[in-house]
Parts: structure tokens; C-alpha cells; sequence
């Protein structure tokens, strides 16, 4: 099992920045993807950003440019840099780690992430 505790989210205001944590534990052996999601009231869970154990990244359209995803691998941590924060990108947001060739996912418990206009 992996357990996946998220870190860094708060209230801010519009302009400003916020850097997202999530920490692994467990048996994080081969886990080959780690990502970013957010889920708003009402709306179903979307991507944010995705990034391979390559390096390889994707983003949501509505965020490339204003958020960055990193990774430390021997730290069994990611990140998510969010700058240039709008009142829209108000969310739960949620880290989940994979195993893509295993089938395997492991979701973090969520951090509120509220950007003020």
C-alpha cells in the first residue's frame, strides 16, 4: 500500500502563489506517474497536471503556463507550483500516485486549495 499525504494549500488571493506537497509512503516501488487533480463543488474531478518518472509532463490547458509540476524521486514527493492563481482554480486538490502497468492508484486525502477575487 502507499499512503500519500498532501501538504501546502490555504487561502489566497488572486495573483498569488501556492506550492502543493505530497509526500508518499509505503511501498512506493515502481510507481511511475504522479499527479494533480481538482475537484470544485458540484463539478467532477479533472486533471491538473501529470508527470512521468521520465519527466515527461502534461497540464490541464487552464493551467499550462501558471503551474508548474515537479518531482523528487528519492524524496517520494511531488509537486505543483501554482502561480498567477485565479478564483477559478478554487478546488479540492487531490494527489494520486500510479502504477500504469499494474492497473495500480493511490489518492492523497485532498488539500482546499481558495484563491479570493
Amino acid at each position: 500500500q502507499v499512503q500519500l499525504v498532501e501538504s501546502g494549500g490555504g487561502l489566497v488571493q488572486a495573483g498569488g502563489s501556492l506550492r502543493l506537497s505530497c509526500a508518499a509512503s509505503g511501498s512506493t516501488f515502481g510507481i511511475d506517474y504522479m499527479g494533480w487533480y481538482r475537484q470544485a463543488p458540484g463539478k467532477q474531478r479533472d486533471l491538473v497536471a501529470r508527470i512521468s518518472s521520465g519527466g515527461n509532463t502534461n497540464y490541464a490547458d487552464s493551467v499550462k503556463g501558471r503551474f508548474t509540476i515537479s518531482r523528487d524521486n528519492a524524496k517520494n514527493t511531488v509537486y505543483l507550483q501554482m502561480d498567477s492563481l485565479k478564483p477559478e482554480d478554487t478546488a479540492v486538490y487531490y494527489c494520486k500516485y500510479e502504477r500504469t502497468y499494474l492497473s495500480q492508484s493511490y489518492w492523497g486525502q485532498g488539500t482546499q486549495v481558495t484563491v479570493s477575487s
